[in-house]
C-alpha cells in the first residue's frame, strides 16, 4: 500500500475512532478488566481463562462505545453548538454511517455476550435498551435523563461478572445470584456515572438550552447541579470502600480508593466553588481518570492476591 493510500485510509478511519471517545478509554477498558479478574478470583481463587478475558474486555468496551456513537447520532444538532468539531457536526461522518456503525458495534458486543454466557446477553440487552432510551427519548423529555445513563453503565460490570461467575439461573441456581462485591461494584459505577454524566451535561448546557433539552443543569442551573455531583462522587467513593472490604482486597486497592477518592472529591468541591460549564467539562475528564485509576488499582491488587497466596498478601483484616 502506498503512503498516499495509507494516509487516506487513516483519515477515513480517524473520525470513527473519535466517535469512540478515546480520551476516556482508560475507564472503559479498566472497568471490565477489573470486574473479570475480581469475579474469577472470588469464585476460583485464580485468573480467568486468557481468551475469555480478552474477548470480554473487548466486548464490554465495544458495548460501551456503541452507546457513545448512538448518542452522537441523536445529538448532532446539539453538538453543532456544544462540540462543533465532533465527527458528525463537522460532517466528517454522515448520520447514516454513524447509525450503521453503532448497530454494528452492538451486534458484535451482543454476539460475544451470548458466547460468554446467555445471562450476560440478557444484561447486555437490558443495558443497551436503557441507554438507547436515554439518547433517543429521555434526554429531550426530562431532567432525570441522567438516571438511565448510570443504570446502563452500572449494568456493565454485572454483565461481565456473570460471564466469569454465572448466577446459574439458566443452568441450576447455586443459591447466590450475585455476591455483595459485585452488587456494590454495579452501584458504585451507577452512582459515579451520574456525577460523571452530569459534569459533561453541565459543559453542554448552552446547546441543550438552545435546542430545548430539559437536562438537569438546564432546569436547575449548574451551581445547584454541582452540589448534586459532589454527593454522587461521595457516595461512589464510599461504595468503592465497601467493595474493597467485602472482597477482602489489599492495600493497593485501598490506597487507590482513598487517594483517588479524596482527589475527585476535591475536584468536585472546586466545581461547587466555580460552577462554570468549562469546569464541568474538566471534571468530566477528571472523573474518567479517577475511575480508570481506581479500577487499575483493583486489577493490580487482585493480581497480587492470586500470585502471593502462600505468604499472605500483607493486609490484615
Amino acid at each position: 500500500m502506498s503512503d498516499s493510500n495509507a494516509s487516506g485510509l487513516l483519515n477515513s478511519i480517524r473520525p470513527y475512532i473519535k466517535l469512540l471517545r478515546p480520551e476516556i478509554a482508560d475507564m472503559d477498558v479498566a472497568l471490565p478488566a477489573a470486574t473479570a479478574l475480581l469475579a474469577t478470583y472470588l469464585s476460583t481463587g485464580g485468573f480467568p481463562e486468557l481468551f475469555h478475558f480478552i474477548i470480554a474486555i473487548a466486548a464490554a468496551y465495544i458495548a460501551i462505545t456503541s452507546s457513545y456513537v448512538f448518542n452522537d447520532y441523536c445529538d448532532v444538532d446539539i453538538d453543532t453548538i456544544n462540540l462543533p468539531d465532533r465527527p458528525l457536526p463537522s460532517s466528517q461522518i454522515s448520520k447514516n454511517n454513524a447509525l450503521i456503525f453503532a448497530v454494528f458495534l452492538m451486534l458484535i458486543a451482543g454476539s460475544v455476550a451470548f458466547y460468554l454466557n446467555p445471562e450476560t446477553l440478557v444484561v447486555f440487552i437490558i443495558a443497551a435498551s436503557v441507554i438507547t432510551f436515554y439518547s433517543a427519548v429521555a434526554k429531550r423529555a426530562t431532567y432525570l435523563s441522567f438516571i438511565p445513563v448510570g443504570i446502563s453503565y452500572g449494568l456493565v460490570p454485572i454483565g461481565v461478572w456473570l460471564a466469569f461467575d454465572p448466577a446459574g439461573i439458566l443452568k441450576g441456581n447455586d443459591g447466590v445470584i450475585l455476591p455483595i462485591p459485585a452488587i456494590f461494584l454495579g452501584i458504585m459505577v451507577c452512582i459515579t456515572d451520574w456525577g460523571f454524566t452530569l459534569s459533561g451535561v453541565s459543559r453542554d448546557v448552552e446547546g441543550d438550552r438552545k435546542k430545548g433539552a430539559p437536562t438537569a443543569p438546564v432546569t436547575f442551573g449548574v451551581p445547584f447541579i454541582s452540589k448534586f455531583i459532589f454527593i454522587c462522587w461521595f457516595l461512589g467513593v464510599a461504595a468503592s470502600l465497601i467493595i474493597g472490604y467485602t472482597a477482602h482486597l489489599g492495600p493497593v486497592f485501598f490506597i487507590g480508593a482513598l487517594a483517588g477518592g479524596g482527589w475527585i472529591l476535591w475536584q468536585s468541591a472546586d466545581f461547587i466553588k466555580h460552577p462554570l460549564p468549562e469546569r464541568g467539562g474538566e471534571l468530566f475528564l477528571q472523573g474518567s481518570r479517577y475511575r480508570g485509576i481506581l479500577f487499575g488499582c483493583l486489577i493490580i491488587d487482585v493480581i497480587l492476591l492470586v500470585l502471593i497466596p502462600s505468604i499472605g498478601y500483607p493486609f490484615i483484616w
